[in-house]
This record gives structure tokens, sequence and C-alpha cells, in this order.
């Protein structure tokens, strides 16, 4: 069985785009500051992806899928995390949490 080429490189794509993301969702859980992230864009790009499922679970399975699930589940955690860890005015930052 041979694999096309856009199958391989839509699967590369998506391990690279997740590898760029990782270091900035494990910072953001560290820290809990999200204080540099937007609720509104976060929002927007939450609503964006609910839209964008439209199109992509019509496609046959693939690197697509994949990909787009990673972004869903990110940018859900990140909305999450910031409205959770939000401080508000005069509250001290969270502490650091280590992860071994």
């Amino acid at each position: 069985m041979m694999t096309s080429a856009p199958t391989v490189a839509g699967s590369l794509a998506t391990v690279v785009f997740a590898s760029a993301t990782l270091p900035m969702l494990l910072k953001a859980y560290r820290s809990r500051d999200l204080s540099s992230y937007s609720t509104g864009n976060l929002v927007l790009a939450n609503v964006g992806n609910a839209l964008y499922a439209v199109y992509v679970f019509h496609l046959p399975p693939g690197p697509l899928w994949a990909l787009h699930a990673f972004n869903v589940t990110t940018t859900g955690l990140m909305l999450y995390w910031r409205r959770r860890y939000a401080r508000r005015p005069g509250e001290r930052p969270p502490e650091l949490v280590l992860v071994r």
C-alpha cells in the first residue's frame, strides 16, 4: 500500500504544528499565567474551530482530522485556562506548578 505525497505532507505538517504548539501549552499549564492571551481572540478561535469542523468532518478521515482535533483541543484548553486562572485586580500571580 503506497501513501500519497499529499498525505505524507499533511501528516508531517500536523506533527510540525503540534510540536510548535506544545511548548506554549506546557508553559501556560505550568505558569498558569495566560495574561498575554486575549480572551476575545481565544473565543473567536474556538468559534472558528467549531465552524471549520463542519467542513473538516465532511472530508475523508486523514491528517486534517488529526490537526483539527489538536487545534480544537488546544484552543479549548487555552480558553478554559484563561478563564479559570484569570487574575482579578490586585490579586497575586499564581505559584509556579513544578511538573516532574
